[in-house]
């Protein structure tokens, strides 16, 4: 899914400038060592339509579940408090996502939170998150898809059992909302490769990242 003419042309921010710098610093040193430079980002734009889709079945096997389990119906009622309640839950999560997304990368690099930055790109109305050194491959799927299972699958299979609607609610959207990073995943698990060793580097101003490989 090929990043736009736009996308890739928008004026970048002080902080993103300086991590686009670090990044041609990275390049030089990594393919000095004999590795090779393979983007593979995706378009944002295009990334949010392709999520919905993504998301959909997923979604409705959730939804499908909680009912097939609770035929009686749910043990909550879903009134104006409860709408309240999810707004609110889904505001603070969305930060929480991106958050769950640097702890686990920082498990892995060297300089733990040191190496994590966060930001917002206004023009999508999109938070995020970017580790600024390389990982290895696992443990960089890892970090991508940790909001999912901990924000998204996790209280779904709660919401499931306990019968709350409004749990179930909240962990649908929280599935959805991690569609970019499954999507991201995928791209990454589509590159084939027959070096021996896989660097990947989060991309520090577009959605995707960088594989350096040996």
């Amino acid at each position: 899914m090929k990043v736009s003419e736009e996308e890739k042309n928008r004026k970048l921010s002080p902080a993103e400038q300086k991590r686009m710098d670090r990044l041609d610093k990275i390049t030089e040193e990594l393919e000095n060592r004999g590795y090779t430079r393979n983007d593979r980002t995706i378009d944002i734009v295009k990334a949010n339509v392709v999520t919905v889709l993504l998301s959909l079945p997923v979604m409705a096997v959730t939804v499908g579940l909680f009912f097939l389990v609770n035929r009686s119906g749910p043990a909550d009622s879903f009134g104006k408090s409860s709408f309240w309640i999810f707004t609110v839950s889904y505001i603070v999560l969305i930060v929480v996502h991106e958050l769950i997304h640097g702890l686990t990368w920082s498990i892995f690099a060297p300089n733990r939170w040191k190496d994590i930055e966060f930001g917002f790109m206004a023009q999508y109305l999109t938070p995020y998150c970017t580790c600024g050194v390389p990982l290895e491959k696992g443990q960089y799927i890892l970090g991508a898809l940790m909001p999912l299972i901990v924000l998204g699958l996790i209280p779904a299979e709660v919401a499931i059992f306990s019968g709350s609607f409004l749990l179930l609610l909240i962990s649908v959207v929280m599935i959805m909302s991690a569609g970019g990073d499954v999507l991201l995943v995928r791209e990454l698990l589509r590159f084939r490769t027959d070096a021996k060793e896989q660097l990947i580097y989060d991309h520090p101003t577009q959605a995707g990242c960088i594989v350096f490989t040996r």
